[in-house]
């Protein structure tokens, strides 16, 4: 199974990014995908999950209204929209993958969010 993340940079406060995880090796309809980050000298923060089918989302508290986690089952592929970022996001931005029946988790290696001016 591998994750990968992409779409990570250097924006300006403000500015929005899409990051993007594609899966492969796993039945990517059977698992929830979550986003966490982790900022420097922090612990890991849980950010945004959807469920397997996509028809329910949730976020945490210090994101809602500004990003939005969406996904592709056709490409495997989950998504997080990020909209007027602040220094405080950034961070290393992480997928996650939980399976529906067996609670199975996996990780992708990071995509590193800068926002500064």
């Amino acid at each position: 199974v591998q994750l990968v993340e992409s779409g990570g940079g250097l924006v300006q406060p403000g500015e929005s990014l899409k990051l993007s995880c594609a899966a492969s090796a796993l039945t990517f309809s059977t698992y929830a995908m979550n986003w966490y980050r982790r900022a420097p000298g922090k612990e890991r923060e849980w950010v945004a999950i959807i469920n397997s089918r996509g028809g329910s989302t949730n976020y945490a508290d210090s994101v809602k209204g500004r990003f939005t986690i969406s996904r592709d089952n056709a490409k495997n592929t989950v998504y997080l929209q990020m909209n007027s970022l602040k220094p405080e996001d950034t961070a290393v931005y992480y997928c996650n993958a939980v399976n529906d029946r067996t609670g199975l988790r996996y990780w992708g290696q990071g995509t590193q969010v800068t926002v500064s001016s």
